[in-house]
């Protein structure tokens, strides 16, 4: 039985080799697909609430491919590993790498010099992650998970609740989520990035560039 996806907007189409990668093969429609997603993410979720993750940990390239490979190996085969396509987002697949150390590198100098807030360090260390677009698939969900535990273990903030719905199933919210990442391609990070906690928008990032933020 074949893998027969569909897309919403902004979700990045599989190769056929990677599909090929599914452990299990009784999957056959993105509805089933997305239901055994989140119990392994779910199961991701627990496994961060009961551990403590010192910074340079967190901020490292072991931990975020080691945190898609607590989201997806019960998934996915290549959980973990770098795509080895290019996609319609994201670096070319031989710069991953190069971005990604960029990334940490300059999170660990925001981090030390106080460059940033909490809610914008962490979700400007979101956007420079998806917009890299280390994995095959989750990069978003795993994007989101990753600056809710810098929220929450760096910083002892409470998490996101990511406008407390499912950007994979609310298309109103996915959509409005989706134009504020592309607004935030352009340099404007969130204007507004429609950044939600408990139900109320708490950021509304200032534009970080005077052009292209219509």
């Amino acid at each position: 039985m074949g893998l027969n996806l569909t897309y919403n907007d902004g979700q990045t189409p599989l190769d056929e080799d990677e599909k090929e990668g599914l452990l299990i093969k009784s999957i056959s429609t993105k509805g089933e697909l997305d239901e055994f997603e989140q119990q392994n993410i779910e199961d991701a979720i627990q496994w961060t609430l009961t551990r403590k993750f010192k910074t340079d940990k967190i901020l490292s390239e072991s931990f975020i491919q080691q945190l898609h490979i607590r989201m997806y190996s019960s998934v996915w085969k290549w959980a973990g590993e770098y795509r080895k396509t290019n996609k319609n987002i994201g670096v070319d697949k031989s710069e991953i790498p190069v971005a990604l150390k960029s990334l940490i590198d300059d999170a660990a100098y925001w981090l030390e010099n106080n460059v940033y807030e909490p809610d914008e360090f962490a979700i400007r260390f979101k956007h420079r992650l998806v917009s890299i677009h280390c994995f095959p698939n989750g990069n978003g969900r795993h994007s989101r998970m990753i600056a809710d535990i810098i929220i929450e273990k760096i910083y002892q903030l409470p998490t996101f609740s990511w406008g407390a719905a499912s950007l994979s199933v609310d298309m109103d919210i996915r959509a409005q989520y989706l134009k504020a990442i592309r607004k935030a391609d352009k340099g404007c990070v969130g204007s507004p990035f429609l950044v939600h906690h408990k139900s109320r928008i708490i950021y509304h990032y200032n534009s970080i560039s005077s052009t292209g933020c219509k």
